[in-house]
C-alpha cells in the first residue's frame, strides 16, 4: 500500500495505491460519509490480486483537502480525470459505493473513453423517493433515528455482518457531529447544511438519463438488509429499474446493509462478484489498454 498526494482541479487530492503489476486498474470510489479506507474490507479479502487499485479521498478526510460537501458531480468528474492524467491511465474501471456509484456512472456516462466498465455498490439509491429523508438525518446523526449515543451504537452494530463496527468508527463522524453518552447527538459545524444540500441536489437530478447513457458493461450490487425507515437505502424493485436503464448491466443482491455489505460477508461476495465479472468481460479489453 503507497499513499499519494498530487494537485488536480485546484486541489490537493489524496489517494491510497495498492499496486499489483500486469493487473487492471480499478479506481475505488467510496461513500460521501467515508474517507479513502472505506475499502479496506475488499482489500482484505483479496480484491488487490486481481485488480491494480487506487482508493480515492473524496471526503477529504485523509490528507485532501476537498470540500466534498457542496463539491458539483462536475468538479468531482474533473478530479478523477486529473487523477487518471496523472497516473497516465486511459481506461480504468470505476468501483464505486453509495455516492462514488453515483459519480461512476456520471464518469461513464459523460467520459466513456476513460472508463472501462462500472462497478455499482449499492449506487442509483436517489432513485429511492424516500432517499432525501433517510439519508440526510443518517448523515447528520440527528433527529429521531439516532436520539441517543446508545440508539446510535445499537443501530450500527445490529446487522450480524458487521464485522468492522466498534466505537473508533465513531471518529469518521467526528467532523460533521459530536456523539456524546450522555447528552445524545448535536451538530458541531455547518457541513449539516451542506449535506442536505447535496442529498436534495442529487435526488433532483436526472439520473434515468445519466444511466441510459451508459454504455460500458456494468454490476450493480445491492445491500438488501435494512439501513432506516425499514427499508434498504436501494429497494430491491428500484435496483432492478436502474439496471434495466443501462445497456449491458446485471443485478446481484449482497449481504448486509448500505454500510456493513463493504465488510464481512458482503466483501467476501463482492470481491467474488468483481473477480467473476472481470473474467466474464476481460476479452473485450486489450492488454495494452489495461496496463497502460
Amino acid at each position: 500500500m503507497k499513499n499519494h498526494k498530487i494537485k488536480t482541479n485546484n486541489i490537493n487530492l489524496h489517494f491510497i495505491e495498492y499496486p499489483a503489476q500486469d493487473k487492471p486498474k480499478l479506481i475505488m470510489l467510496h461513500g460521501i460519509t467515508a474517507n479513502a479506507h472505506a475499502f479496506d474490507g475488499l482489500v482484505k479479502y483479496g480484491l488487490n490480486k486481481d485488480f491494480h487499485l487506487y482508493s480515492v479521498d473524496l471526503r477529504g478526510r485523509g490528507q485532501s483537502d476537498k470540500p466534498a460537501f457542496g463539491y458539483s458531480m462536475e468538479e468531482h468528474a474533473q478530479d478523477i480525470l486529473g487523477l487518471l492524467d496523472h497516473l497516465e491511465i486511459e481506461k480504468a474501471f470505476m468501483c464505486g459505493h453509495s455516492f462514488g456509484g453515483l459519480l461512476s456512472a456520471y464518469m461513464a456516462a459523460n467520459f466513456p473513453e476513460r472508463v472501462a466498465a462500472i462497478i455499482l455498490l449499492d449506487a442509483a439509491h436517489e432513485l429511492n423517493p424516500n432517499a432525501a429523508r433517510m439519508l440526510i438525518p443518517t448523515f447528520s446523526r440527528l433527529g429521531v433515528l439516532y436520539p441517543s449515543f446508545e440508539v446510535y451504537m445499537r443501530m450500527m452494530h445490529k446487522a450480524p455482518q458487521n464485522a468492522f463496527w466498534d466505537d473508533a468508527m465513531d471518529s469518521y463522524y467526528q467532523a460533521d457531529v459530536h456523539i456524546d453518552k450522555t447528552t445524545g447527538v448535536t451538530q458541531t459545524n455547518s457541513n449539516i447544511a451542506n449535506i442536505t444540500a447535496m442529498a436534495v441536489g442529487l435526488t433532483s437530478m436526472p439520473w434515468s438519463t445519466i444511466f441510459e447513457h451508459v454504455h460500458q458493461p456494468a454490476i450493480l450490487l445491492n445491500a438488501l438488509d435494512e439501513y432506516t425507515m425499514e427499508e434498504p437505502l436501494l429497494p430491491v424493485r428500484l435496483a432492478k429499474k436502474a439496471v434495466k436503464l443501462m445497456d449491458d448491466c446485471e443485478y446481484f443482491p449482497i449481504d448486509g446493509n448500505h454500510q456493513t455489505m463493504l465488510y464481512g460477508d458482503g466483501a467476501k461476495q463482492i470481491v467474488s462478484i468483481i473477480n467473476d465479472f472481470y473474467e466474464k468481460i476481460k476479452h473485450l479489453f486489450s492488454k495494452a489498454e489495461m496496463a497502460s
